[in-house]
């Protein structure tokens, strides 16, 4: 009984070891062949992983490359900005010299002949200094004195000194609401008084009966005559035994930056 067992055994055992070499040969004479198709096996089942790990590494290379290009974009347009605010600031300062040079070579052609005047810049005008006042930036060290007549474009009586520091003077307009100026009707030697309004303009009380032309020159007295305002508007009622002359002046003082001062 035990002879039978052992032989079976052995039988079991000679049959693995045939079944054992038979695989080894096939592995041996498949092995490209089976390899390659595993190799090809492989390849099938983790090429949505290997495809999805690339498009991911692509993504965030992208990504990255995106940032990079926004933020040299935006480092781009700083610098732009920034020039082209500097040129704009250099055009302003180049119109403002071009202006200032216009208006000064308009105030020495226009300039009375014999006439001796100090050149200032306006520091202040009415929108800033209290209404129809100039502050102008020369003063006691440049001979200005209290009372002088200023001038505007060499030859437009527009005020007088009222307050003198050293380097700094305070010009009160003509057309200061109720200032009064002694003005002479152009052409016809009447002397007559003209009351200030304001942003410069004026009023003249007249006799109903006085006749005065829209467009006459009213004209501040003197050895040689500067227009002070020319008549804009004549109002009156037949039951009044006045009328009113509204007088306008010839220039705008908010587009000047000098002024002169008569000696």
């Amino acid at each position: 009984m035990n002879y039978l067992l052992d032989k079976k055994n052995k039988k079991r055992k000679t049959s693995k070891i045939i079944f054992g070499v038979f695989i080894l040969f096939l592995v041996i004479y498949f092995h490209a062949g089976i390899f390659r198709g595993l190799s090809s096996t492989f390849s099938f089942i983790f090429r949505p992983v290997i495809i999805l790990g690339k498009n991911i590494g692509g993504g965030i290379s992208n990504a990255g490359s995106i940032f990079h290009t926004r933020r040299t974009l935006t480092e781009e347009n700083e610098t732009l900005q920034a020039e082209i605010s500097a040129s704009a600031v250099d055009r302003a300062n180049y119109a403002s010299v071009l202006d200032e040079n216009i208006q000064m070579k308009e105030i020495l052609g226009r300039k009375p002949q014999n006439v001796s005047m100090i050149l200032a810049g306006i520091l202040e005008k009415p929108n800033v200094s209290p209404y129809d006042t100039l502050v102008i930036d020369a003063g006691k060290d440049e001979g200005i004195v209290v009372g002088q007549n200023v001038f505007a474009l060499g030859n437009v009586p527009i005020g007088k000194i009222t307050e003198v520091d050293t380097n700094s003077s305070k010009v009160i307009l003509f057309s200061n609401p109720g200032e009064k100026t002694e003005v002479v009707i152009s052409g016809q030697n009447v002397f007559m008084e003209a009351v200030g309004r304001g942003g410069g303009n004026f009023e003249m009380i007249l006799p109903r009966d006085f006749v005065l032309p829209v467009g006459t020159e009213v004209d501040l007295p003197g050895v040689t005559p500067h227009i002070l305002g020319t008549v804009a508007t004549i109002l009156s009622d037949p039951r009044d035994a006045y009328q009113k002359a509204l007088l306008a002046s010839p220039i705008n003082i908010w587009q000047q930056k000098f002024v002169e001062v008569e000696k």
